[in-house]
């Protein structure tokens, strides 16, 4: 339970139900000034939040202190990623970590036989076993930050929300008379204070906004930067080079990030067309212990705001994977991940690795 409308409604709905309802809210940082902005999950105000619905609705709540481990699996794997010059997912990551791995095996020591979240994806019967597939308001699906999940883990999780609209979850908090009925949605990163993640990378890695040059695809130097943590691939605002103000085909673009060299290079648009993205760390949920090496056809999400795009997929072993897309994409990330699809269902994804194959002359 994080405080927000959707994991009270789904304690409320289970409650009256009739099943045995325990609420477990995490302390994932401190309560402090430093962590606590609005529309965050986890801070202070919704802890207190997650414990007054409990006490509305009639069962126990506890606050497991997962700090230390919040911070080890996510804030430090957070500001790696953005020295290695990628584009974390925090959220994915808390997922697979802390909630899904930790939470989990707690629940199952306390002796519960299920584990049930407010996440908007559906889990239904398959004939392999449990399977994971987006949720009917496709506006709120969270299958994207959801990819990790194990078999292991879908059999033992439970999705109560994943066939509701985001309005009819607020008519049932109102419905059981719940203070956070109107409580707006929490916002990533629920961390980073006032969003300046760039000043948290650099407080947990000092030396990691260490200046470097822009250079052109040409090998042109065009300005000078900041730390490469303050850009990402496909970003064309706030380079900080000035003075460009061409057609829009002479516009430049961040194409690459080279952080040990600090260099950040810029092209036109069409520099970030790829076809080709190599992943590792697959989590892979479709038929088989992993994507066939002949290839299979699926949809492919690389961005969570997305909708899939027409790909096939092959594996290479060792939770790797190969994907092609039948239509280029532009501005794909390291660090982000790569979702399959076969229809509604999630066939798994893996993160998003570095494409050494694009040229430059830098």
């Amino acid at each position: 339970m994080s405080g927000g409308v959707d994991s009270s409604v789904t304690a409320a709905l289970l409650h009256e139900q009739g099943y045995d309802v325990v609420g477990i809210t995490l302390q994932l940082y401190d309560h402090g000034a430093a962590t606590a902005r609005a529309k965050a999950c986890c801070a202070g105000q919704d802890i207190y939040d997650a414990h007054r619905v409990a006490d509305t609705i009639g069962f126990p709540h506890y606050v497991l202190d997962y700090e230390s481990r919040f911070r080890e699996d996510v804030i430090e794997n957070f500001a790696d990623a953005y020295v290695r010059g990628e584009t974390p997912i925090p959220c994915v990551t808390c997922n697979q970590t802390v909630k899904f791995r930790d939470l989990v095996a707690t629940a199952r020591d306390l002796g519960a036989d299920a584990l049930a979240t407010g996440h908007y994806i559906r889990r239904e019967a398959g004939a392999q076993g449990a399977e994971l597939h987006r949720a009917v308001d496709a506006s709120r699906d969270q299958s994207y930050f959801l990819f990790a999940t194990t078999h292991e883990q879908l059999d033992y999780l439970r999705f109560p929300l994943g066939d509701m609209p985001k309005d009819e979850v607020r008519e049932h908090a109102r419905r059981f008379e719940l203070a956070i009925a109107e409580k707006p949605d929490s916002q990533d990163i629920c961390f980073v204070p006032d969003g300046k993640y760039a000043q948290l990378v650099e407080k947990l890695r000092p030396g990691a906004a260490e200046p470097g040059d822009i250079v052109h695809m040409n090998g042109t130097t065009l300005g000078r930067h900041d730390g490469i943590l303050n850009f990402t691939i496909g970003q064309r605002r706030g380079l900080g080079i000035g003075g460009r103000k061409d057609a829009e085909e002479d516009a430049l673009y961040v194409v690459r990030l080279d952080p040990d060299a600090h260099r950040v290079i810029v092209g036109p648009r069409s520099a970030l067309a790829t076809s080709r993205i190599a992943v590792n760390g697959l989590n892979w949920l479709g038929e088989g212990a992993s994507p066939p090496a002949e290839g299979l056809d699926v949809t492919v999400k690389i961005r969570s705001t997305m909708e899939p795009v027409p790909g096939r997929i092959e594996g290479v072993g060792d939770g790797r994977a190969v994907v092609e897309l039948v239509t280029p994409e532009f501005g794909v990330s390291p660090g982000q991940a790569a979702v399959f699809y076969d229809g509604g269902r999630v066939l798994g994804g893996g993160w998003i690795q570095r494409n050494d194959q694009r040229s430059e002359a830098a």
